[in-house]
């Protein structure tokens, strides 16, 4: 019997080693992180004061909304509306008209306001909710500003807002937060089969040679006692 757990523990090993190797220098890059340090904090700006007189309500089409939300934007306090129908605009909060989508234009001032670091604005790209890259996280349309240090800045093309800052750090952090769960994909799955089997898997490799270890102190205990009697 000992003679096959030793035989199992030895092809478990193998089996889950690599998984077990990811595992562990996954997690050791990631609490090696200040997590402040991998969301970007020190590359936000933060958000100008809103200037709160002469506030008129929104004219909107929609007579059901889900909420409203005051923000700044260009120095001028603007609305962001979310409708029941699942649509997100903005509406000028001095005049309550509604305002268009970002342009290009727009949201290069948009992204330059947005982030406190000293390096320039290389390239922007828009992308629809459909194709929204990885580092995003959002079905949401937007876009995508590249900076020289390879900082991305999403602006949301229906409201202007900042959707997420995203450094070469998040990144790389991102990514080993993948491996760690097993899905480089979507980064998103914690519970998937793949990552279930070899957790137990490892658990069960673990718990024979524990039980190998304890069979073999026990033998050579008892076998120590035989010589000292000797």
């Amino acid at each position: 019997m000992m003679r096959l757990l030793s035989r199992a523990h030895i092809w478990l090993g193998w089996l889950v080693g690599i998984p077990l190797l990811f595992w562990t220098i996954s997690g050791l890059f990631m609490v090696s992180q200040p997590i402040d340090t991998v969301r970007g904090e020190h590359l936000k700006t933060p958000p100008p004061p809103i200037i709160m007189t002469d506030l008129q309500v929104p004219q909107l089409s929609e007579n059901m909304i889900n909420s409203m939300q005051l923000i700044s934007q260009h120095g001028k306090p603007v609305w962001i509306i979310s409708t029941v129908q699942g649509r997100m605009m903005r509406a000028d909060g001095l005049s309550g008209l509604a305002l268009p989508e970002v342009e290009e234009a727009e949201a290069r001032t948009l992204a330059k306001a947005s982030f406190a670091g000293p390096e320039k604005l290389t390239a922007i790209q828009r992308f629809s909710a459909n194709d929204a890259p990885i580092d995003l996280r959002r079905p949401r349309a937007s876009w995508q500003a590249l900076f020289d240090d390879g900082t991305h800045i999403y602006i949301d093309a229906a409201t202007g807002q900042t959707l997420a800052t995203r450094s070469q750090l998040w990144r790389t952090f991102d990514f080993m937060w993948g491996l760690h769960i097993m899905d480089l994909q979507s980064r998103e799955d914690t519970s998937h089969p793949l990552l279930i089997i070899f957790a137990a898997l490892a658990f069960l490799t673990i718990f024979i040679g524990l039980i190998l270890l304890f069979r073999a102190q026990f033998r050579g205990g008892g076998r120590a006692k035989t010589q000292k009697r000797a």
